[in-house]
């Protein structure tokens, strides 16, 4: 009988333009929240129409056929991807990927709403790891910052996370004016707990109320700032994202940097994202695009094309983005959000 070999024996990857290979491949399965945060989306947004978004099952052939590319770690975004209806079933059968080794990890990022009756599921997939976005302790602040959320029932998600088994990062956008008194409060919690936290510089995506540069604030000054107390080693740490990771030698606990403003993760990059709407973005910074729902929808049954416009679109892969956040120059905002792109 002859032995079919797995994807990771066959060695085929996606190379770029500049040498990279593209091995991670970022999923958002919903442009829908139900949350509001201030530094992702608009008060009144507009979601899109059920007929744009892709169904489950094109979900799944399309992160099938990068799995087939060579692609080693998915991860599952929004929007909140938990709030999609039947997104239990889409992890189920990713996760036989898992199963033959031709995927070394299938994760997601989550405001944690919904953790709380979903852990174990997760678990039972396969799923080992999550990142939680939280930018706050306080209830009051975590409304606003969300502009409706309670922060009850994330708190109660991750503890439910963490008792399923499943290893937790907490995920903090540094906000100016908001939380920037916060962190050494926010990182006593995480490591307490056993997490990893990643501060995260707020990134110049979409319309959605007032001036990015009043937001900004360049984690550079936050780590001087957290220098003055506590102490930081640098870490080789790395989780196969853009974070640079540190030890923080008092709680004995990890601490990521995500700076795509002071100091851009672009020479490493190995990911592309792609959209619920089937949209695949080489770089986030960046408009250039390419349709795969169209490719999809016009070749039913026919993988070859699919992936023939996977290899295309990675071809054009940019060396890096053009974020920018100076007052002197325009808000260098590109026009889609952060829930559309998937965070």
């Amino acid at each position: 009988m002859t032995a079919f070999p797995r994807v990771a024996d066959r060695r085929e990857t996606l190379i770029d333009p500049f040498g990279r290979s593209i091995r991670y491949l970022r999923v958002s399965v919903t442009d829908r929240c139900d949350f509001r945060c201030h530094y992702c989306m608009s008060e009144d947004m507009t979601f899109l129409p059920k007929r744009d978004v892709l169904s489950l099952e094109e979900l799944e052939r399309l992160c099938s056929a990068f799995v087939r590319l060579g692609a080693r770690k998915i991860r599952l975004t929004g929007g909140e991807p938990l709030v999609r209806k039947g997104v239990g079933t889409l992890i189920g059968n990713l996760s036989r990927h898992l199963a033959s080794g031709d995927l070394e990890e299938l994760t997601l990022t989550t405001n944690g709403s919904q953790l709380a009756h979903r852990a174990r599921e997760l678990a039972g997939y396969g799923v080992r790891r999550i990142n939680v976005s939280l930018d706050t302790l306080d209830p009051a602040k975590f409304r606003e910052i969300t502009r409706w959320g309670e922060i009850g029932p994330v708190l109660a998600g991750i503890d439910a996370a963490l008792e399923a088994g499943l290893s937790v990062k907490l995920n903090t956008v540094a906000v100016k004016g908001f939380n920037d008194g916060e962190y050494d409060d926010l990182m006593r919690f995480a490591h307490g707990r056993g997490m990893d936290m990643t501060l995260i510089e707020t990134m110049p995506l979409g319309e959605i109320g007032g001036e990015r540069v009043d937001q900004y604030l360049p984690l550079s000054a936050v780590r001087a700032d957290l220098e003055r107390r506590w102490t930081l080693s640098d870490l080789d740490h790395s989780t196969g994202g853009p974070a640079r990771y540190v030890r923080i030698a008092e709680t004995g606990g990890r601490l990521g940097f995500i700076t795509p403003m002071t100091h851009n993760f672009c020479e490493s990059c190995n990911r592309v994202r792609l959209t619920c709407t089937g949209t695949l973005y080489m770089c986030l910074g960046q408009d250039d695009s390419v349709d795969l729902r169209r490719v999809l929808r016009e070749h039913p049954g026919d993988d070859a094309s699919v992936e023939a416009a996977i290899r295309e679109a990675v071809a054009k892969k940019p060396k890096g983005h053009d974020f920018v956040i100076d007052r002197s120059i325009g808000d260098g905002v590109l026009h889609r959000h952060m829930n559309t792109t998937g965070g």
